[in-house]
């Protein structure tokens, strides 16, 4: 009896891809399938349409491998849509009730060229809208919305508590504290909240612009303002209130480019963020990432001054990229 046997290419356009497959998915190809759709989402693709044209059959097990694929797809705001399946996949589709997760209509000539067009466009087409995730690396970043925030939080807390997991600063990142500044700033004017992806969550930047003094703030933003103006003559700033990246080398220039896109997003080139003073490993991963310690700050909320680090784009090599 002869080994089945699959067939996969692969035609990326821009942000999408085509992947027809030619042959049988059954158990000796599915593990084929299965680092294929794999490789596509670590590539950051946003949509994947698989042409089943040429597929002969496909069994329980591949059909696992696609429903798991839609559902990482899903978790990453990507899709994975199947096309064009012969009669028997379609009957599986049906039975398993998996037809409305993974069905679509057939590509016409009109449609494919207009995927063709988005894909060749350039970042500085004005048809791209400004929103629209970044793609570099396999690394995709995209800002949130504050719905979409608020419905990946115990997400975005998980990565802050893996970032900082068996290190030195654990005890100053508490879970609860951590959700509760991501609360508060949510709820600021201009807060914005960006996330780096492969296939999972890998780093997340928030915070929240602050004005130039004599804008009438009071408190908190007042005493802030007049600090960061004596520091640096400059009186409009980003507090970024968090900045994650997952902890690990593959990774770590992930916190710079959400710091850089963070500030750039709210017109800004200049971030400030405060710590602990006892932080010592905080204030070391900042001091990587580029940022300056200014120093202990007397007469801001809490009950210990905290300190004030400041990160400038200007002169950065890392922010022309």
């Amino acid at each position: 009896m002869a080994l089945s046997r699959l067939d996969i290419h692969r035609w990326n356009r821009g942000e999408r891809t085509l992947v027809t497959l030619a042959g049988d998915i059954g158990p000796a190809t599915t593990p084929l399938l299965r680092a294929a759709l794999e490789q596509c989402l670590l590539d950051g693709v946003t949509v994947i349409d698989i042409d089943l044209t040429t597929v002969g059959s496909c069994d329980a097990g591949g059909l696992d491998v696609l429903r798991s694929a839609s559902r990482r797809a899903g978790r990453v705001h990507a899709r994975l849509r199947l096309r064009h399946p012969c009669a028997q996949i379609t009957r599986l589709l049906d039975a398993t009730g998996s037809a409305s997760l993974l069905l679509t209509v057939p590509v016409g000539p009109a449609v494919s060229g207009d995927l063709v067009n988005a894909a060749t466009r350039t970042p500085g087409d004005p048809a791209r809208r400004p929103d629209q995730p970044v793609l570099k690396d396999g690394i995709r970043l995209r800002r949130l919305t504050r719905w979409q925030a608020e419905d990946m939080r115990e997400d975005i807390a998980d990565l802050a508590a893996e970032s900082v997991a068996g290190t030195p600063g654990e005890a100053y990142h508490d879970r609860g504290d951590f959700l509760h500044r991501l609360a508060v700033a949510a709820h600021r004017p201009g807060f914005a909240l960006l996330v780096a992806e492969t296939t999972v969550l890998v780093g997340c930047a928030f915070g929240f612009p602050v004005g130039p003094a004599g804008s009438g703030r009071r408190g908190f933003d007042g005493t802030l303002q007049g600090v960061i103006q004596r520091l640096t003559s400059r009186a409009r700033f980003v507090v970024l209130t968090q900045v994650v990246a997952h902890p690990h080398a593959q990774h770590r220039d992930i916190a710079r480019r959400l710091q850089q896109r963070l500030l750039t997003d709210l017109h800004s080139r200049l971030g400030v963020t405060l710590l602990h003073p006892a932080d010592q490993a905080g204030q070391a991963t900042l001091s990587y990432w580029g940022w300056q310690n200014r120093g202990e700050v007397v007469g801001l909320p809490g009950l210990v001054a905290p300190c004030v680090l400041t990160l400038s784009l200007e002169g950065l090599p890392w922010a022309r990229r």
